[in-house]
C-alpha cells in the first residue's frame, strides 16, 4: 500500500508562486507514475500534471499549461508541483495520486490552494 502525504498549500495572491510537495512511502516509489489533480468547491475533479516513473514523460492538463511544472525525486519519494502566475480559478484543493498497472491508484488527503488578493 502507498500512503501519500500533501503539503505546501496556502494563501497566494494573484500573479504569485507556490510550490506544493507529496511524499510517498510504504511501496517501491519507482513503480508508480505521479500526479496530481485538483477540485474547486462545486466543480468536478480536474486533471492537473503527470510524471512517469522515470521522470521523462511530463503532461499538464490544458489549464495549467506553461504555468505549473511538475517534478519527482525517486531518492526522497517525492512529487513536486511548481505553480507560477497564480489565478483565483487555480483555487481549489489539490491532490497528489500514484498509478501502476495492475495496482491500485492511491490518493493522498489534499492540500488546499487559495489564491486571492
Amino acid at each position: 500500500q502507498v500512503h501519500l502525504v500533501e503539503s505546501g498549500g496556502g494563501l497566494v495572491q494573484p500573479g504569485g508562486s507556490l510550490r506544493i510537495s507529496c511524499t510517498a512511502s510504504g511501496a517501491t516509489f519507482r513503480d508508480y507514475a505521479m500526479g496530481w489533480f485538483r477540485q474547486a468547491p462545486g466543480k468536478e475533479r480536474e486533471f492537473v500534471a503527470a510524471v512517469s516513473w522515470s521522470g521523462t514523460s511530463l503532461n499538464y492538463g490544458d489549464s495549467v499549461k506553461g504555468r505549473f511544472t511538475i517534478s519527482r525525486d525517486n531518492v526522497k519519494n517525492t512529487v513536486d508541483l511548481q505553480m507560477e502566475n497564480l489565478q483565483p480559478e487555480d483555487t481549489a484543493v489539490y491532490y497528489c495520486y500514484g498509478s501502476a498497472p495492475l495496482k491500485p491508484t492511491y490518493w493522498g488527503q489534499g492540500t488546499q490552494v487559495i489564491v486571492s488578493s
